[in-house]
Order: structure tokens, then C-alpha cells, then sequence
């Protein structure tokens, strides 16, 4: 396989319109049509849930299964309460950071279709110096234009609309990826091009491979935790995010040292099985694939978690893209990263045979 550019224009095209389509956690549907339909060629059938989760199944006779996993949602807002004076403040869907929402535009997603809003924040002729607030849950407020409660009813917009931000995908000095939401659709994106490698280069596979697209990550695992019941896998290797630790304000004593451009990042905790571990760290070495290393106290927080611990404990690992601004509307990550943890997916299901258990009794 090419070592170099596996990304080609079709893929960048998906890239850019996946990631601009809104895809907040218990909305993310429209989002894994756009990536059902990428798949598609690429698959013989898919599976799919209640919440949403989407499976592209490869050999789904194989009583072996083999999952790799992204998840497909972003984080986001809920309209919570609406003021008399048409103001709206909100509660947070996953994990929304409040400290970068002042002055940021928003869609309002509702029956009758995107309202547009703003964050709004006080001026800073305003405020006193010595004295101002920082940005809070409970001060962070959204404009629409209305001037009272009943016009923002009428507009469409209720208590519990979902709320996105709009940013769109750019390419930074031409090999940065930016955009909203890289966490975690890079990783929906990623396992569809392992798809897309397997059946250009015509590999069969001994073994059913599950390439899923789970839902609600950013609540705790719930999609994750749903679909492993049902694929009930023997294998899984889950790819996410994780922080580029070398911007300021992060102490890499607490947070490790990881880094854009340095390649994938492999993950030690508790819930990543050692034997699969060793075994894709063996490939990165043998394909000369860069890699780093992460260690996780007492769990990963990612949908490793969720498989590891299901259905009498799969064999399972981590995979990370190195991340620089998470949960903002600025995240980056870096084209050759994102190439290098397509390639060591890929080259690790060359490396596993059907019936392997990675027991360590054996």
C-alpha cells in the first residue's frame, strides 16, 4: 500500500461536508446518512439502532467480528429558558465549553428550520475593570433579534431546541485540518477510508468487520454501549481524539507530552487489552508508521471503555488523533496524522486472524 497521500479529492470532499453537516448528540442522523452513503460501496450491508448508531459490515457470515469505531457526534446546546424580553439562556449537551461563547453566531435547530442567533456579552465600556465576570453557565445568553418571549415562539424556537455553532472545515497552512466537531467525526471518517483502502487493494478479509459510527459519546459511551450487544465483537479498535499537549496552559507533567504531526497516539489504560495493544504497536514499528504513547489512570473516556466492559470483556484498544482546541470551534489536527491512523488501522486488521482470543493464558 502507497505510503504517502491516501487521501485523495473524493475523500477531502466527504471530509469537509461531513464535518459542516450538524450532527449534535441524539441528532446525528442526518450526518450518518451522509456517511452511510459515502460507505456504501465500500460494504456488503449495514446495521443500524434506535439512538442511530450506523455499522458498514464487511463478511457478515464471519462468526469473528472485528470492530473499528468512531463516534459521530458533536458537542452542543439546549434552549433552557426564555426570558420575557426574547433572550434565551442555555444548558449544555456534552461537554460545551461556556469561557468561548460570547460573541460566537449559532443555529437553532428547530421544526421550522435553522433560526440564526448570536452569544451576546456586555461591552466592555460596560464593565468594570477589576470587577468583570468571566463567562459563566449562568450568564452566557443567546440574541435571535426578538423582542419578546411570544416572537421567539412564533420564530419556532421552544425550550429543548438543539443549538450548534456553524463554523466551517478550512485547511491552515495547507496540511492543518480546522473545524467544529473534529472530534469525533475525524474518526467516523477515518475508519470509512480503512474501508475504502481495504476494497481498493481487494483484501479479504478472514474475519466480519464492523465499521461503526456510534452515537451519544459525549454524554458517556451510551451509543457505544448499545451497539456492542448487538455486534457482540470479539475484537475492537477504537480511534478518538486526544489533546496536542504542547500549546499553553497545559502542564504535560498532568497531561503527558502528545503533538500534532508527530503521528496516531497509542493509548495504556486499564481497559486497553495488552496483547492487541502489542500487537498494533508491533505494526506501527514494522510499517514504519509514527506513533506516540498516552497512559490513562483508571479508564480511557473514550468508547473503548464502553466496548471493553461489555458482553464478558472484548479485547480492545485506543487509537488517538492528536487535537489541539478541543471542544472549541477552532479544532485542528494535522493531514499526516490523520493519514497515519488510517494506515495503522488498515495494517492491523492485515495482522489479525479469525479465532485469535489475545488471551493471556495462552
Amino acid at each position: 500500500m502507497a505510503k504517502k497521500g491516501i487521501l485523495n479529492k473524493k475523500s477531502l470532499d466527504f471530509l469537509e461536508r461531513y464535518l459542516n453537516n450538524a450532527s449534535p448528540t441524539g441528532y446525528e442522523w442526518e450526518g450518518q446518512k451522509i456517511w452511510m452513503d459515502y460507505l456504501k460501496p465500500y460494504v456488503d450491508t449495514f446495521i443500524t439502532d434506535t439512538y442511530g448508531t450506523a455499522v458498514g459490515v464487511i463478511n457478515p457470515e464471519a462468526p469473528y467480528k472485528v470492530v473499528i469505531e468512531g463516534h459521530s457526534d458533536e458537542i452542543s446546546w439546549y434552549v433552557n429558558y426564555i426570558t420575557d424580553n426574547g433572550l434565551i439562556y442555555v444548558i449544555r449537551n456534552g461537554g460545551s465549553d461556556h469561557q468561548i461563547a460570547p460573541s460566537k453566531w449559532v443555529d437553532i435547530h428547530t421544526k421550522k428550520g435553522i433560526v440564526k442567533g448570536i452569544f451576546g456579552w456586555p461591552a466592555i465600556h460596560t464593565r468594570k475593570p477589576g470587577k468583570e465576570e468571566a463567562p459563566t453557565l449562568e450568564n452566557i445568553f443567546i440574541d435571535i433579534g426578538a423582542k419578546d418571549k411570544e416572537e421567539v415562539e412564533k420564530m419556532g424556537v421552544h425550550v429543548g431546541c438543539v443549538i450548534t455553532y456553524p463554523d466551517t472545515f478550512q485547511v491552515l497552512n495547507e496540511n492543518k485540518f480546522v473545524c467544529r466537531a473534529i472530534d469525533n467525526r475525524a474518526g467516523g471518517f477515518m475508519i470509512a477510508e480503512v474501508a475504502r483502502l481495504l476494497h481498493e487493494n481487494k483484501v479479504k478479509l478472514p474475519f466480519g468487520l464492523y465499521i461503526t459510527n456510534s452515537v451519544q459519546e459525549e454524554i458517556g459511551l451510551r451509543g457505544a454501549e448499545m451497539i456492542t450487544h448487538t455486534i457482540k465483537p470479539n475484537v475492537a479498535i477504537v480511534t478518538d481524539v486526544c489533546h496536542d499537549t504542547t500549546t499553553p496552559m497545559i502542564d504535560q507533567k498532568s497531561q503527558g507530552k502528545t503533538e500534532l504531526g508527530k503521528g496516531p497516539v497509542i493509548s495504556y489504560a486499564p481497559a486497553v487489552q495488552n496483547k492487541l495493544r502489542e500487537r498494533i504497536i508491533e505494526t506501527a514499528e514494522a510499517q514504519k508508521i509514527p506513533f506516540q504513547r498516552m497512559a490513562s489512570s483508571r479508564f480511557t473516556g473514550t468508547d473503548t471503555d464502553a466496548f471493553a466492559y461489555s458482553n464478558g470483556g472484548v479485547a480492545s484498544a485506543l487509537i488517538s488523533l492528536p487535537l489541539r482546541y478541543m471542544h472549541t470551534t477552532v479544532e485542528m489536527v494535522h493531514r499526516e496524522d490523520v493519514e497515519n491512523v488510517i494506515k495503522l488501522i488498515y495494517e492491523t486488521l492485515l495482522q489479525i486472524k479469525s479465532g485469535e482470543s489475545f488471551s493471556y493464558f495462552e
